[in-house]
């Protein structure tokens, strides 16, 4: 295994496309990092020039504390598993493992060893004559999996690999990934935008946007206290809720008053704040539903504009009386009813305030070391 290390990396095509912009990142060895953010943003970018199929605009890159410029792809020890699985469809699932083997000159025995290891450890045995045309689509990706370990790379670079395939496939796949991680430690870089599968796999998460980091750290660290706006709002099923507040502060105590309410703060989430106007965000799930004749300290009154069933949990969508919607995650006993009027209780410890230029306003919400903002 081998740490990966990105300084100042930029990435322009066209001279006029930016890519990947001043990002410095740090992998350690034997790490799962994960690079998550939407389409476009630059993580597939990072994995070309890591892997050398990409030549940096400016900066440097180093695998094991080694620079890699001009170093060809196949002389940087790295192992890449694309998001097709980019199999030969004229070789049998055995011979697609060995492939690369062949190719770097392997003993015929050694090979066989390695081949054989990498089929029992991914269930690939009744598998191993057949063309990839007659596999699933998971059957190809742990194909695709194996052609990787059967090299023993010190990185592995995943691309999106389980994009294409059925949201029950996977997560078996996302499971047997993990498994793979603990058991070989190798340093492993994933590519993916969707945001479940970034917090369920990763040791730590770099997000990205628009080619630039806008932070790094544990997956809860990341969730529970994201850097700025963009980060809140991309991570959480329903989305977080942003709702526009003033933050009132006087002798360190503070208050923040939005959509009609006037919520104390404990001093952690009052930071250095000062009085200025805020972003007051609230996950749904963090929010509960009351009947509007419980009148309770820390709440919020709106109207149920749409409920959303989802099996175990139900959206209510409410509409406060400014015009603004915020939405609910409750328990699917309860017994709201679209037009019924509601009050929504607040936990206090559980807002995120942001500036109006998105950055993270309290102490509680502000980026660890790591972040990139």
């Amino acid at each position: 295994m081998a740490s990966i290390s990105l300084q100042n990396v930029t990435k322009v095509f066209d001279r006029r496309t930016t890519a990947v912009s001043h990002l410095t990142l740090e992998v350690r060895a034997g790490e799962f990092l994960v690079l998550v953010g939407p389409s476009g943003c630059g993580k597939t970018t990072i994995l070309r020039l890591i892997a050398g199929l990409e030549t940096p605009t400016s900066g440097a890159i180093c695998l094991g504390g080694r620079s890699v410029a001009g170093v060809s792809p196949q002389d940087r020890d790295v192992a890449m598993v694309f998001q097709d699985g980019a199999l030969y469809p004229h070789l049998s699932v055995y011979a697609n493992l060995a492939f690369p083997l062949q190719v770097r000159g392997l003993a015929r025995t050694e090979m066989r060893r390695r081949v054989d290891e990498v089929v029992e450890m991914l269930g690939l045995a009744d598998l191993k004559d057949r063309k990839p045309a007659a596999l699933s689509g998971g059957q190809r990706q742990r194909v695709a999996l194996g052609r990787a370990l059967v090299r023993a790379p010190a990185v592995f670079l995943l691309d999106e690999p389980l994009s294409s395939l059925d949201p029950a496939l996977r997560r078996t796949l996302r499971e047997e990934i993990k498994a793979l991680h603990r058991q070989l430690r190798t340093t492993m870089l994933y590519v993916t935008h969707d945001q479940a599968e970034a917090l369920a796999l990763g040791d730590r998460l770099c997000v990205l946007r628009d080619g630039q980091m806008q932070q790094v750290g544990r997956p809860m660290d990341v969730y529970d206290r994201p850097a700025n706006r963009f980060v809140a709002g991309f991570f959480g099923t329903p989305p977080m809720n942003f709702l526009p507040g003033r933050l009132h502060v006087e002798n360190g105590a503070g208050s923040v008053v939005f959509a009609g309410a006037t919520i104390p703060l404990p001093a952690a989430l009052v930071g250095a704040g000062t009085d200025e106007e805020v972003l007051v965000g609230i996950r749904p799930h963090d929010l509960s539903v009351m009947p509007s004749g419980q009148q309770k300290d820390n709440v919020l009154a709106g109207r149920v504009d749409l409920l959303e069933p989802f099996g175990g949990w139900t959206d209510v969508h409410v509409r406060l009386p400014s015009g603004a919607k915020c939405i609910v995650s409750a328990s699917p006993q309860g017994s709201c009813r679209v037009g019924e009027e509601v009050r929504m209780r607040v936990p206090q410890d559980k807002l995120h305030l942001f500036r109006l230029d998105g950055t993270a306003l309290n102490t509680g919400n502000s980026p660890t070391p790591e972040t990139g903002v």
